[in-house]
């Protein structure tokens, strides 16, 4: 059995025990325990939300509760390696995350077709379980999809690297981790509050491990053919991107709306990374409509 690296600020176990307590509900899968929520009338049309590189299902706080209240069935879940969900001795790839997608799909008893919205890499995820299994889905919402070439940045290369990342990961603080995810804000007052739903998760073994796989295994590149093949699927897509987004700058919509002609596209004003939470009265009425 492999045995897990050291990280610091990695000190506790996740497992049934340490589970007690905390919110949500969980159920194992075929490549683990997967945390989530369901929430809605249970004969209300079915939307799945799907969170991004790192950030666990809080993410979708705002999306979930207005989507319930507008009589949706919503689920949201923690990917592997994220949040409270297992981090299994697996590599973090595509096949892993679209598999996850739908084990789930099967064990919470969803419909045979579903709405499916993905934020960041969650967008990738969604866009490839689409391409995959298109007679499940009836329609998509993509949030600032990721999908772009990520500049290759020396950091980038050494991770790359067996044994050279690890070390890397090892020496880096915390601090650093949570300054990336404070970039993904238009609006600097909401970063403390943000990163304090965001830093119990990362305490558990396990989580830098699942980072670092998902890195060397590319899921957050090749964007372009996955998004030109639902533009071939036909599928309805509302596409929402944050018009200050630094983390998939907003250049790169211009790219999905052409692979993606049939695409209602909105540009979401004073908002960053994750339009949905810090625009919610402006992202919300477009999801509950396109939705219905």
């Amino acid at each position: 059995m492999a045995r897990e690296i050291s990280y610091p600020g990695e000190d506790l176990e996740l497992n049934d025990e340490t589970r007690q307590g905390l919110p949500g509900a969980f159920i194992r899968l075929g490549d683990g325990v997967t945390h989530y929520e369901i929430g809605g009338p249970e004969n209300g049309p079915f939307v799945a939300l799907v969170h991004g590189f790192s950030v666990p299902y809080f993410i979708w706080d705002p999306t979930f509760e207005a989507l319930v209240a507008a009589g949706f069935r919503v689920l949201r879940y923690d990917l592997f390696g994220r949040g409270f969900s297992d981090r299994p001795f697996l590599t973090y790839d595509m096949d892993l995350f679209t598999r996850q997608l739908g084990n789930l799909l099967d064990a919470v008893g969803a419909p045979q077709q579903v709405a499916l919205a993905g934020l960041s890499m969650g967008g990738l995820i969604v866009a490839e379980y689409a391409g995959r299994q298109p007679e499940r889905v009836s329609r998509l919402v993509l949030i600032d999809p990721a999908g772009f070439p990520l500049g290759y940045s020396w950091a980038y290369k050494l991770a790359m690297l067996p044994g050279v990342g690890e070390l890397a990961l090892k020496l880096l603080r915390v601090p650093n981790l949570e300054l990336s995810i404070a970039s993904d804000f238009f609006d600097p007052k909401l970063v403390s509050f943000f990163l304090e739903k965001y830093r119990p998760p990362m305490r558990y073994k396990g989580f830098r491990r699942g980072i670092l796989s998902t890195l060397r295994a590319r899921v957050l590149e090749n964007g372009l053919p996955r998004y030109e093949r639902l533009g071939a699927l036909g599928l309805p897509v509302l596409l929402v991107w944050g018009k200050e987004d630094t983390t998939v700058p907003f250049k790169h919509s211009a790219e999905v709306v052409r692979a993606i002609p049939q695409a209602e596209f909105h540009a979401i004003e004073k908002a960053g990374h994750i339009p949905h939470y810090e625009r919610a009265e402006v992202v919300n009425p477009l999801l509950v409509r396109f939705l219905k």
